[in-house]
């Protein structure tokens, strides 16, 4: 198998760079151009960092080594890791030398996935390897964690085991039909079966706190104009980021914006004020604004003094299931009208119980603390059709069609352990990675 070579650290002016190889020349390249101080090169321990130089055609360079001995390295092979000072110049320089030698560029993902084929990483695992790096939330980077730690992946081992045992039960039932074991059989299997189903049950439930923890809550502010829907904006996200005037129609184009709480991303728009406007611009921001509120998870219909009429119109034309009504100036008036929350854009006051409010809105405190969810669209598929096989084999009363719902089961959840994924899948989600990982 070729020997790879990648940069595993963003490319450009930092304080370290880090050129990493995996396979069987990765430490004779080493040898030819890095000379480490006060030591030989047959007496450089694994897993241990060594200072010296590092030597190409074109420059010297001191930095630090590091060697992981197969099959103890991230890839299962031999891997070196040279950390040198960061620099564009300095960081292609190493790494071409490292190809003229005899290594060959890694693709996205190839260590991991050269990690997944030797054993070191489930497949799920390597999911969570990518999820923390792309996570833009703590959510997000938690929920990476968990998988990365296997605790999907050994959940779904387990069942597959278990359903590997059914099976071996009910082939000897189906094989020495005389012992009459089938009826005991079938009884004992279902038992076990149920316990899956809620195991699973459980994991799907994790579903809709989930799709929030990767992608966000959208929430769109929207109401009449000059009623303050750019000071909430500003509150929320607690800079001037929109112009607050107190001319009406001042905001006529969306802005969107994101803010962290409690780990969750919370995705901002703030609308043009809606009304029925002579400016061409204007109503092209108002139809915006419709667009917004429509794709919106939730609405923040904000009234200033009273609920008018007006506002009542402007309700009636947001199709929206999830709208709270928040009246602003909450520092002035005391009296709620017909709104669900009172708070004071100016002062910040109520600011902290919208965004609770919102938070436990679509984010199960029970899920998000407990750890483990379903963040991958394949993951989900995976589990559903688990999930349906089994509910399937609870109503088979053949010990032939029980086994079969139980083998598809087994299959789906192979899909997330690794053990039945088609290679080109694989080749699509290491695909994802960036290189060097």
């Amino acid at each position: 198998m070729r020997t790879i070579c990648a940069i595993s650290t963003p490319v450009g002016t930092g304080g370290i760079s880090i050129i990493r190889m995996s396979g069987s020349l990765s430490l004779d390249i080493a040898k030819k151009i890095f000379t480490p101080y006060h030591i030989k090169w047959q007496d450089l321990e694994p897993r241990k960092m060594y200072l010296g130089k590092l030597k190409t055609k074109n420059f010297t360079d001191q930095g630090l080594i590091v060697y992981f001995k197969a099959p103890n390295s991230y890839t299962g092979e031999d891997l070196v890791e040279f950390h040198l000072h960061g620099g564009y110049a300095l960081t292609m320089g190493a790494l071409n030398q490292c190809l003229e030698l005899g290594a060959q560029m890694a693709e996205p993902g190839e260590f991991t996935k050269r990690g997944f084929l030797n054993g070191k990483i489930s497949l799920s695992s390597a999911e969570g390897v990518i999820e923390m790096i792309n996570a833009q939330s703590e959510a997000q980077v938690n929920a990476g964690y968990n998988l990365l730690e296997g605790a999907l992946n050994k959940q779904c081992a387990t069942m597959q085991d278990e359903i590997t045992d059914i099976l071996a039960e009910l082939e000897a039932a189906i094989d020495y039909p005389e012992e009459d074991l089938e009826t005991m059989a079938i009884d004992q299997a279902k038992e076990r079966i149920k316990e899956f189903v809620n195991t699973l049950q459980k994991l799907k439930d994790t579903q809709n706190t989930a799709r929030f923890v990767k992608d966000g809550i959208k929430v769109a502010i929207a109401g009449k104009p000059n009623v303050g829907k750019s000071s909430l904006l500003n509150a929320l996200i607690q800079y001037d980021r929109a112009i607050v005037t107190n001319i009406p129609g001042t905001t006529r184009d969306t802005i969107d914006e994101v803010f962290s709480y409690k780990g969750v991303n919370f995705i901002i728009t703030d609308t043009a004020g809606l009304r029925n406007a002579d400016d061409s611009i204007e109503r092209l921001g108002i139809e915006r604004s419709y667009k917004s509120i429509k794709g919106a998870d939730v609405v923040l219909f904000l009234i200033d003094n009273t609920f008018s009429e007006e506002d009542q119109k402007l309700l009636d034309q947001i199709d929206k299931k999830n709208i709270i009504i928040v009246k602003n100036k909450g520092d002035l008036s005391q009296d709620l009208d017909k709104a669900e929350m009172l708070i004071s854009a100016k002062s910040g006051k109520g600011i902290d119980e919208l965004k609770e409010k919102i938070y436990n809105m679509f984010i199960d405190r029970k899920i998000i603390t407990g750890g483990l969810m379903l963040t991958h669209s394949r993951h989900i598929a995976a589990v559903n059709k688990a999930y349906n096989s089994l509910k399937n084999a609870l109503d088979a009363d053949l010990p032939d069609l029980l086994a079969m719902d139980l083998k598809e089961a087994w299959q789906a959840l192979g899909e997330i352990t690794g053990t039945t994924v088609s290679e080109a899948i694989i080749d699509r989600i290491f695909e994802k990675f960036c290189l060097g990982k």
